[in-house]
């Protein structure tokens, strides 16, 4: 598995895909940054007028509906629909799915458009899959990985990809087959926009990698690492961030044997 991860990492610092996102406001700059720490070509084209020409450009689309408007899911659809006729690997972050009609709503009409990877926390999972989630707290999971894994399962058999779940462990499914990975850090937490970061991770493996499961396993594991590394360089959640770029741009091969706890 380290193998495949390792080579994974070597294609898109060889080929520097271009990653589409249609994100949210909070943070396009961490995501732009993550990609090109990790050796991708980040683009943030939210625009009707355009999306549909950026998207024939790119190796991969990643949507996120952290800030929604009208406009931007409008944008999301059409993106979506020319990224599915296109044969371009696309993936869905449902953010904050459940906690509003109107992001459930948006969440359910992206999630039936066959995301090849879903990458969400496990009360999104939930909601996605219609499983009973509790109370909300907004983007904030209030559910673990582990009550998320059956529905997760399902979720994958659903939209017929991936789902890749994101929290103390990380688990990642096709329906069938299924990994975990334990790595990152709580204070991980702390830092806003992670979770879309590592969406974006994902669509840059996507663009390198034809097998989905794989993709989603080395995105999470390779940023989970870089996570564990930088927590224990950091002081806090500021220089964390900041150490988080270092390590992604940095890490080598015996970073990943030495960390990496993948099954």
């Amino acid at each position: 598995m380290l193998d495949a991860i390792w080579d994974s990492v070597r294609r898109v610092r060889e080929r520097a895909p271009l990653v589409h996102n249609i994100t949210n406001y909070v943070v396009m700059n961490n995501t732009a940054n993550a990609l090109l720490a990790i050796g991708a070509s980040p683009a943030m084209v939210h625009a009707a007028e355009e999306v549909e020409d950026f998207v024939g450009i790119s190796s991969a689309l990643v949507v996120n509906i952290g800030t929604l408007s009208p406009p931007w899911v409008a944008a999301m659809h059409l993106a979506v629909r020319k990224a599915n006729a296109a044969g371009i690997p696309w993936v869905l972050d449902p953010v904050g799915v459940g906690a509003t009609g109107y992001r459930t709503e948006v969440a359910g009409e992206l999630g039936a458009l066959r995301p090849t990877v879903v990458r969400a926390n496990a009360s999104e999972v939930m909601a996605l899959a219609g499983a009973a989630t509790g109370p909300t707290r907004g983007v904030d999971s209030t559910a673990s990985t582990n009550d998320g894994l059956e529905p997760a399962h399902r979720l994958a058999r659903a939209t017929g990809g991936v789902v890749a779940m994101t929290g103390v462990t990380d688990y990642v499914t096709d329906g069938t087959h299924t990994h975990a990975i334990n790595n990152g850090h709580a204070m991980m937490a702390r830092v806003t926009g992670l979770g879309c970061s590592v969406s974006a991770l994902v669509g840059a493996f996507l663009a390198v990698e034809k097998d989905a499961l794989l993709a989603a396993v080395s995105a999470l594991t390779v940023f989970g690492v870089a996570g564990e590394i930088a927590a224990a360089r950091a002081a806090g959640p500021g220089s964390l961030q900041m150490q988080l770029l270092d390590v992604l741009h940095n890490l080598d091969r015996a970073d990943l044997d030495k960390h990496a706890r993948v099954n």
